[in-house]
């Protein structure tokens, strides 16, 4: 999401165009607080006021970052060079190549000083580059153009082109869509709905609030569908229905869209995405984790309902491993929400519908990809389930995600997905592979303030291996009740939460497994039977 540490940038360049002699404090007044609403760079506001123009804008760009500055407008882009890099990569970066020289790859950034991104670049690219600083309006002008041919071409593309297609199009500063997902940030809010016949609404921690806007038509939502998708994905979900895809909108924040049909219209769910990976830690988790993350293979499952954070947990978790080992992490999600930059590790970021064609195809291939450990955005399948349970017990480290509402039917959930010959085989491969199952929930916290972590663990033992194994998985919850170190309930964490004053004792029971349980654990001064903290 757009930070503070943003504005405050935006604030201290302004003084510098102040300094410079270029406007006056009250027209720099007037810009920041456009760019405030907006999201555009101060350069750029200032520019659409009319109070400077682009060869001062270019001039100030170039001795600001001591760089050669261009106008883009005026700029012919090379094919080759603007192939050699994705539309999400330029995105992401706020970088588009324009040519190739001899020794360089020259290429366009708002911020040409911005050292990780051009050492990411490189790396992508296999290239030296030679950055030039660009104004931050062209360079949204020209990522929207490219967006509206798919991200690649086939023939050199003018500048001028640019600049009379968007100019046609009508050069707002922020869009329909922008707008609402700086809606989405204001509130702090997980989750952005719009549907025709009422207007947008936010779930700000698990509850629905409705802007105060009008109420959307299905020609509304048609418009803003369009704006968020390339031509591509326009045909696809119109043959399809339904489509899931990332957003990623610069200064605003990285974004999970699912569009889909119904009564006739359009609806868009739209996830927030934290730009920055949480460490395990700041998301609420013990260390017990490190037990297991760091083995050389077996299958780690993170279970929970939609919009519970189990994509946030497995991005923790894989950078925890980018952090301490020196090994291989393929990846297959649909789509990508954390960008990992290679640490220790190499990471191979593959996206279902992009990068391959789904989970299963990208699966039946990754073992001749040189995995150490294999990550899969959500195991859907019989066959994405056979294989991660083999790659799990053959040497490879797999970390996937599962709908289920606990751990225990986690387990009887993939056994289930195989028919009934197949299923002692399947109990036997699980109960040697497994090494944690954890079920989560986000609970919300007692100030308002965001969402507390609550989670259940099903460790590995010798017990547990049986239990699966006899086909027993429903005695765990019975069996363990009275805790052990393979097994904490879910009421536990909760109960925890409650007395260390983060959630409400009605929110804890909305989550609970088991309400005898969890109300006994919450009187004053009791304890869980059997349990510590650490558990």
């Amino acid at each position: 999401m757009r930070s503070k540490d943003i504005d405050l940038d935006e604030k201290l360049i302004g003084q510098h165009f102040v300094k410079s002699k270029l406007v006056t404090p009250e027209q720099l007044a007037e810009a920041l607080k456009l760019q405030g609403q907006t999201g555009e760079r101060t350069g750029s506001v200032l520019l659409q006021l009319g109070y400077i123009t682009i060869a001062k804008l270019l001039e100030f760009l170039n001795k600001f970052y001591n760089t050669p500055s261009i106008n883009l407008f005026r700029t012919t882009i090379e094919t080759s060079a603007l192939n050699s890099i994705s539309h999400e990569q330029m995105c992401h970066f706020q970088a588009i190549p324009i040519r190739h020289s001899q020794r360089y790859l020259h290429i366009a950034m708002v911020d040409p000083n911005d050292i990780d991104s051009i050492n990411g670049l490189e790396f992508i690219i296999g290239k030296k580059l030679q950055p030039v600083a660009v104004p931050h309006s062209q360079m949204n002008f020209a990522l929207e153009y490219l967006r509206r041919r798919g991200g690649q071409v086939s023939e050199n593309i003018s500048g001028e082109n640019i600049e009379l297609e968007m100019a046609a199009a009508g050069s707002v500063i922020i869009s329909k869509i922008d707008q609402l997902l700086v809606q989405l940030e204001k509130y702090n809010a997980s989750d952005l709905l719009i549907s025709a016949g009422i207007p947008p609404c936010l779930k700000v921690n698990n509850e629905l609030i409705r802007l105060p806007l009008p109420t959307m038509l299905p020609a509304d939502l048609e418009e803003i569908a369009k704006e968020m998708m390339t031509k591509e994905q326009w045909d696809i979900f119109n043959e399809k229905g339904v489509l899931d895809f990332g957003l990623l909108k610069h200064d605003i924040g990285r974004f999970r869209v699912n569009i889909y049909r119904q009564r006739s219209s359009i609806s868009i769910s739209i996830l927030g995405i934290a730009e920055k990976i949480p460490s395990l830690k700041t998301l609420g988790f013990s260390n017990f984790f490190d037990n297991y993350i760091y083995h050389s293979q077996g299958l780690i499952l993170i279970t929970g309902p939609t919009g519970h954070g189990k994509s946030t947990t497995v991005a923790a978790i894989i950078d925890a491993i980018n952090s301490k080992r020196k090994c291989n992490i393929v990846t297959i999600e649909d789509p990508i929400e954390f960008f990992h930059k290679h640490k220790m590790c190499n990471i191979n970021q593959r996206e279902v519908g992009r990068d391959t064609p789904s989970f299963k195809d990208g699966l039946r291939h990754i073992f001749r990809q040189a995995p150490d450990i294999i990550v899969i955005g959500e195991m859907r399948d019989q066959e994405s389930f056979e294989i991660a349970v083999q790659a799990a017990g053959a040497g490879h480290l797999v970390i996937s995600t599962l709908h289920a509402t606990n751990t225990t039917v986690a387990m009887e959930r993939i056994i289930n997905m195989f028919p009934q010959d197949k299923q002692d085989q399947i109990r036997s491969q699980l109960a040697e592979s497994l090494l944690v199952c954890v079920g989560q929930r986000l609970v919300p916290h007692i100030n308002g303030k965001g969402r507390a972590l609550a989670y259940e663990k099903l460790a590995s033992s010798h017990r547990v291996k049986n239990l699966i194994r006899e086909n027993k998985c429903h005695q765990i919850r019975t069996l363990f009740q009275q805790s052990a170190e393979e097994y904490s309930s879910i009421d536990f964490s909760l109960a925890n939460l409650v007395k260390n004053g983060k959630i409400t004792a009605d929110d804890g029971l909305k989550f609970c497994d088991n309400v005898a349980n969890f109300n006994s654990m919450t009187q004053v001064g009791a304890r869980p039977s059997g349990q510590s903290a650490k558990s």
